[in-house]
């Protein structure tokens, strides 16, 4: 009898978990029996693996083999176990020593012919390798840069069966992957492009200074779609840590731009009104996969022609926006992924979404105000900025009454109003304004009564409720930051006020 073992990493939601792969091979009929609740893709790979070991040259042993994944009870999917198992495989015949791959973790999916293809989920595999104390780690040469953001562990990237087992054979080194250095990433749209709606940039403004949700509303060609896609550009890059959770739903998702293995900018995603639950959240009948909700994290998710969407998908949106993660549960599993993304709606004012106006509209008011119901209550709460805004004027456009504004004018204020609330919120653990509890807001950083008398009088009236009243403060604080004063004052209430309430006014 003859055993073996080395190691792979399982994906858990945006978390890798580690599993040992043993191999023994016992006298008896010819045959493989693959256990540890491995799904089809995972049992599918007895025969990947079977043909790439024959065709470096190798025998396959005619001889009864058991593969066990540890720990059993996880449920193992994908095609990233195959280079583990043909490495375990050929340990046990002793074609490569049993001791150099006892600590070695192997990540990678197998051709038929012995090559080693890219796998998603590699950063988050080669992240839970370093954390279980692993200091080597092999990949496809296609993942190579991802695995190496890393940092305290060897990466060897490889590109056949072959060369792994010459490398382990001592024949031919592999030798340490060294990150070749990102290129540039291209300029985004430019805010400068947008012309008039000085409301609309306003609004967009303050959405990225305070991280705060913002919905659009107005007739087809106002600019809705090109403020939406030019928000991330007004949000500062992302840090070290955020970058990695980022890049990590990236790989996942199997988004990652190629040449690309770090993400550093903010992302944009932009569901059609079609998408499904699963497409817009996630989930999936096999391995749980994240959603654009997920995607977008610590980005933009822009959802336009929102009342398209349908109400019950729109309505799963609620709980993580609230919570910054959502967990999705299936019969095999369940899995989390963080989703602290900045939500955008862009919706037309009815159904026949008339250019020329009001004056051509052909809606009756029953069919408007079944449009404008498809955004319930609830999640429209939810959103602390609603804008509606006006068609763009011939003055505006043709004229040139005054050069707009560039991205990068509008985004040195968005990072001074974010430096100045996050030297307020130190200590809390809480970033932007939109994060900040009611409670904590109404405690720890009171307003003054004179400064709130609009706010109030909405809320006695029914305008707000409780959690509105909230929204209104946390965007009056994003107000104060961006002017640079150390409280708001009554003018920052009532253009948050107004901003809140100016779709309902409309």
């Amino acid at each position: 009898m003859a055993l073996a073992r080395t190691w792979s990493v399982g994906l858990v939601g945006v978390h890798g978990a580690m599993v040992e792969v043993e191999v023994d091979l016992a006298p008896g009929v010819p045959t493989v029996v693959l256990v540890g609740l491995p799904d089809a893709v995972v049992r599918q790979s007895i025969d990947r693996v079977r043909a790439a070991v024959v065709n470096v040259g190798h025998a396959f042993p005619l001889r009864r083999v058991t593969i066990g994944l540890s720990p059993a009870a996880m449920p193992k999917q994908g095609s990233g176990f195959d280079l583990a198992l043909a490495v375990a495989v050929l340990a046990g015949t002793r074609v490569v020593p049993a001791d150099r791959v006892r600590d070695l973790v192997l990540l990678g999916e197998l051709g038929l012919d012995g090559g080693v293809r890219a796998v998603r989920g590699v950063l988050p595999a080669v992240l839970a390798a370093a954390r279980a104390g692993h200091g080597r780690v092999v990949v496809p040469r296609d993942n190579a840069d991802e695995a190496a953001l890393v940092e305290g562990i060897e990466v060897l990237a490889a590109g056949s069966l072959a060369q792994v087992v010459a490398h382990l054979a001592g024949r031919t080194p592999i030798p340490g992957h060294i990150r070749s250095a990102a290129p540039a990433a291209p300029p985004g749209p430019d805010l400068a492009d947008v012309v008039g709606q000085a409301v609309g940039r306003r609004a967009v403004e303050v959405a990225a200074a305070g991280g705060h949700h913002l919905f659009l509303s107005g007739p087809p060609g106002a600019g809705k779609t090109m403020l939406a896609e030019r928000l991330p550009g007004l949000l500062p890059p992302l840090d070290e840590r955020s970058s990695l959770e980022v890049t990590a739903i990236a790989s996942i998702a199997g988004t990652l731009p190629p040449g690309a293995p770090l993400v550093t900018r903010p992302t944009f995603e932009a569901p059609h009104h079609s998408a499904s639950t699963v497409a817009l959240v996630g989930g999936g009948s096999g391995q749980i996969r994240p959603g654009a909700l997920c995607r977008a994290h610590l980005g933009v998710l822009f959802l336009d022609e929102a009342p398209e969407f349908p109400r019950a998908v729109l309505d799963t949106l609620r709980q993580p926006l609230e919570r910054g993660e959502v967990t999705i549960h299936r019969a095999s599993g369940s899995a989390t992924f963080p989703c602290r993304a900045q939500l955008v709606l862009a919706a037309n004012p009815c159904p026949c979404a008339s250019a020329a106006g009001d004056a051509a509209c052909t809606c009756s008011p029953l069919e408007r105000r079944r449009y404008q119901s498809r955004l319930s209550g609830p999640l429209l709460d939810r959103i602390d900025l609603r804008v509606q805004l006006p068609a763009v004027t011939r003055a505006a456009w043709l004229d040139g009454l005054a050069p707009p504004e560039s991205t990068a004018v509008v985004a040195q204020r968005v990072r001074a109003a974010r430096s100045a609330a996050a030297s307020r919120l130190a200590g809390t653990g809480l970033a932007v304004n939109s994060q900040v509890p009611g409670r904590l807001l109404r405690e720890r950083w009171p307003v003054p009564r004179s400064a709130l008398a609009l706010a109030e009088r909405a809320l006695e009236r029914g305008a707000l409720s409780v959690r509105g009243f909230d929204r209104v403060l946390r965007v009056a604080w994003t107000l104060a930051d961006l002017a640079g004063t150390p409280s708001p004052r009554a003018d920052h209430v009532a253009e948050a006020l107004g901003m809140r309430l100016q779709r309902a006014a409309a």
